[in-house]
């Protein structure tokens, strides 16, 4: 993805998907992923990272399962996670560093 330094430098959070369409945990989040952007509106950017075709930022990024979530704001990684989680869990991530 050719501009996503450019999205993550962002002074607004930017919440990256690591997946695999292949997934099936990573299926199970784009229903979670969907409601929080309903939920927090312009308050976050979510880019989906497909893996199989984004290898260099998966090395840079250390992206070793599927689904990654990795939270930024203006090109500081403030949070990485593993594994699908719920949308409570989710918005009290992001929420901790709004």
């Amino acid at each position: 993805m050719d501009n996503f330094n450019e999205i993550i430098s962002s002074d607004s959070l930017v919440l990256v998907d690591f997946f695999a369409t292949w997934c099936g945990p990573c299926k199970m989040m784009h229903p979670v992923l969907e409601q929080l952007k309903e939920k927090m509106g312009d308050r976050i950017r979510i880019l989906k990272i497909d893996v199989d075709h984004n290898e260099n930022l998966c090395l840079q990024y250390s992206v070793l399962s599927v689904p990654t979530l990795i939270l930024f704001r203006k090109g500081e990684m403030l949070w990485k996670q593993t594994g699908a989680m719920s949308l409570a869990s989710l918005m009290q991530v992001i929420e901790s560093h709004e």
